[in-house]
């Protein structure tokens, strides 16, 4: 009698528990007053300091707007994006507008609940290399990546986007001597050092290239970009009504043109759509 009462009890007690944590996210939120956002420090356009050391950029306009919807204060947290990547954040961070591409990988450790812009993936080499002109050519050379990027992923041969598991991606190279850096940054610095000195090509984001390549003779695009990346807010898994929320406010954002003056803000064209 007594094993079957404590039974009971921890069944009703797990039920609770369950219960409990569906919109736990929002209740903390919403008590705190503030939203959470974690993101890379040193990842333009989308998130840099400003000459006030204060961070600005697309994804921290997103957030900002998000924020605004729920109606409590933006905290903006900056750990390097292996820690971002890995996920497991144990309620240290509410949500990552933070330009993730949803791997299938991540996918064990996140939820998506909603893309919010897309751009491709493009190499970029030194002004001064002819030997690469397409990804074919990426055999066998050193590539700079954001450690734990999907671009990491991408040249191990080991991407799958989530939700696009019937259009696998193509690798037509051999095996690359990965990279990886901290951020893009110091890939970039490595490669302006002269073709093959210590890097000789840098695998990122269309949008985050451009900057470079308008104000650095020293990089050129090599081919053209080798698959479409989009980028989700991610969250921790197990939370629906935080992932409802957060696909409504974005949806929302959409409509009302919102993502579509940020966009054009920072990157001269809307890539929300």
């Amino acid at each position: 009698m007594r094993t079957a009462l404590l039974s009971a009890l921890g069944l009703t007690l797990a039920l609770v528990a369950t219960s409990a944590s569906a919109g736990a996210t929002l209740d903390r939120i919403k008590a705190k007053g503030e939203l959470v956002n974690v993101l890379m420090e040193s990842y333009p356009p989308f998130s840099q300091l400003n000459a006030q050391n204060q961070l600005e950029g697309f994804d921290v306009d997103v957030a900002k707007a998000v924020a605004d919807k729920l109606g409590v204060k933006l905290r903006l947290e900056t750990p390097s994006w292996d820690v971002i990547a890995a996920g497991r954040w144990s309620g240290r961070y509410d949500v990552c507008i933070c330009s993730m591409t949803p791997s299938q990988a991540r996918a064990q450790v996140f939820d998506f609940p909603v893309n919010y812009y897309a751009s491709p993936a493009v190499i970029v080499v030194n002004a001064g290399d002819d030997r690469i002109h397409a990804a074919k050519d990426l055999s066998g050379k050193k590539v700079g990546v954001t450690s734990a990027s999907s671009y990491e992923s991408y040249l191990n041969k080991d991407l799958t986007i989530e939700g696009q598991e019937d259009k696998p991606l193509s690798y037509p190279f051999d095996q690359v001597q990965v990279v990886p850096f901290p951020d893009d940054n110091v890939a970039f610095q490595d490669l302006g050092l002269g073709a093959g000195k210590r890097l000789d090509a840098v695998l990122t984001n269309l949008v985050t290239a451009q900057p470079r390549l308008a104000q650095d003779s020293k990089f050129k695009l090599a081919g053209a970009p080798l698959y479409a990346e989009p980028n989700a807010v991610a969250i921790e898994k197990g939370d629906p009504e935080f992932a409802a929320k957060l696909r409504e406010i974005i949806d929302g954002l959409r409509q009302d043109g919102t993502l579509k003056r940020i966009s054009e803000k920072w990157i001269g064209t809307d890539i929300t759509q």
